[in-house]
């Protein structure tokens, strides 16, 4: 993440209202559709009818094989309308499956001497938010943080420093290799860029962790486009932990907000 030098739902389709709330729509509760919440998949699995053989049936007579299957059909269902934006390789949502979400162990290395302690409490808090959003756990293992590199095996990642003044911090995707999967952080910056507080960093950078993209890179921001390889999640979002403030954000101390934790629910679970 670079500082200043570089640095509600729309429209639900009327069969997912169908189906989520086990009625017959009319086109009367069609044409208020957008007016309506848009369930969560829990919400939704709970919803949908499942046979003696653990086969899903949507729209009245067809045929979901698995609970991973369910969540595609979910998602197309509600994905072109909604634009929160995780990562895409290859038109394939860039997440953690199997849940992996819930297994994201690190270490942070006592290479950051002097900011050690600023680093571990920062990262901690950091992961609070995004814990309290969505079904996600991040573990920190101190243990392993006289040996924390990517080389590390016992950690998914690892918090290490650096002294580039390129960047505060950068993180990584979930389809990175191991041997990428680190969190470099400029410790003295982390502690000194004004409203943009440590923990808010962080949890910015732990949203990459998790899939998320840059907010901005989104039309609606006007500037800052990075490329198009993105499925949306929530509307477009301004103010988003994901967006940053000098490319036409909103948000002046980078903290999370209402959509952010939707869009993570979305797609991980509440």
């Amino acid at each position: 993440m670079k500082r200043m030098r570089t640095l509600g739902i729309a429209a639900v389709s009327a069969a997912l209202l169908a189906l989520t709330l086990g009625s017959t729509t009319t086109t009367a509760e069609a044409s208020t559709a957008k007016d309506r919440k848009v369930p969560t998949f829990k919400e939704f699995e709970k919803s949908t009818f499942q046979d003696k053989t653990g086969v899903y049936v949507v729209n009245g007579d067809e045929p979901v094989l698995d609970k991973k299957a369910l969540k595609a059909y979910y998602r197309s269902m509600v994905g072109f309308e909604q634009e929160l934006i995780v990562n895409t390789v290859g038109g394939v949502d860039d997440a953690w499956t199997n849940n992996g979400q819930n297994l994201l162990t690190y270490c942070v290395s006592t290479k950051f001497s002097r900011d050690y302690a600023a680093v571990v409490n920062a990262m901690a808090a950091g992961a609070a938010q995004w814990e309290a959003a969505a079904n996600v756990d991040f573990t920190y293992v101190p243990a392993q943080d006289a040996n924390c590199t990517t080389r590390n095996n016992s950690v998914v990642f690892s918090v290490e420093p650096t002294r580039t003044q390129q960047y505060i911090a950068r993180a990584f995707f979930p389809s990175y290799p191991k041997s990428a999967r680190n969190v470099l952080v400029n410790a003295r910056s982390l502690q000194t860029s004004g409203s943009w507080t440590p923990s808010n960093i962080l949890a910015h950078e732990l949203g990459h962790i998790l899939g998320f993209r840059h907010e901005h890179t989104r039309p609606e921001a006007g500037t800052c486009f990075e490329d198009n390889n993105w499925r949306a999640l929530t509307p477009y979002d301004r103010a988003s932990i994901m967006h940053y403030p000098q490319c036409n954000g909103s948000s002046s101390d980078l903290s999370m907000t209402a959509t952010d934790r939707q869009g993570a629910a979305l797609l991980y679970g509440p």
